[in-house]
C-alpha cells in the first residue's frame, strides 16, 4: 500500500467507492467521472504504478477480471461494444498513478468519439528502425 495513492485509499476502505468486482487480489469499481455511464476501473490491489512494473501474474489476474467487465458490460448493460484502455506515466495520461485500466461500455448513441491526427513515418526506414529499437529492447528486459 501506498498512503498517499487515492486507489490504496479505495482498497483499504478509507475513501468508498461502488464496487463491481472484488476478490483477495483485485478490484473493480464504478469511475466517479466516467467517459460513458457504466465506464469501471480495474486495479491490483497490490500498489503498482505502470504496467512495466506489475509482475506478471498479477496482471495476468487483472487481465482476466477487465475480460469479465467487460462482458458484463455488453451483457448486462446491453453495451454495443467496449473500449479497455490504460496509461503509463504523465505523458501518456496516467493521473493516478497506481496500475489501472479503464473499461468503457460503449453504445452506437453515446456521442463520444476517439478521434486522434494520426501521425506518418517519413519512409519505410524510419518504421523499421523503430520496429529494431524496440526488437533490441525486449531482447534486454
Amino acid at each position: 500500500m501506498n498512503d498517499s495513492c487515492i486507489f490504496c485509499k479505495i482498497v483499504a476502505g478509507a475513501i468508498p467507492s461502488t464496487k463491481v468486482y472484488e476478490d483477495a487480489e483485485i478490484l473493480a469499481f464504478m469511475d466517479i467521472g466516467p467517459i460513458v455511464k457504466g465506464h469501471t476501473l480495474v486495479i491490483p490491489k497490490q500498489h503498482t504504478e505502470r504496467i512495466t512494473d506489475t509482475p506478471v501474474g498479477v496482471l495476468a489476474r487483472v487481465m482476466h477480471v477487465v475480460q469479465k467487465i467487460a462482458a458484463a458490460q455488453v451483457n448486462g448493460l446491453k453495451a454495443d461494444g467496449v473500449n479497455i484502455f490504460q496509461a503509463n506515466g504523465k505523458a501518456a495520461g496516467q493521473v493516478v498513478p497506481h496500475l489501472h485500466f479503464h473499461v468503457v461500455p460503449r453504445f452506437n448513441t453515446d456521442g463520444h468519439s476517439w478521434n486522434w491526427a494520426a501521425k506518418k513515418y517519413a519512409d519505410m526506414g524510419e518504421m523499421a528502425a523503430r520496429a529494431e529499437s524496440i526488437r533490441r529492447a525486449m531482447d534486454i528486459i
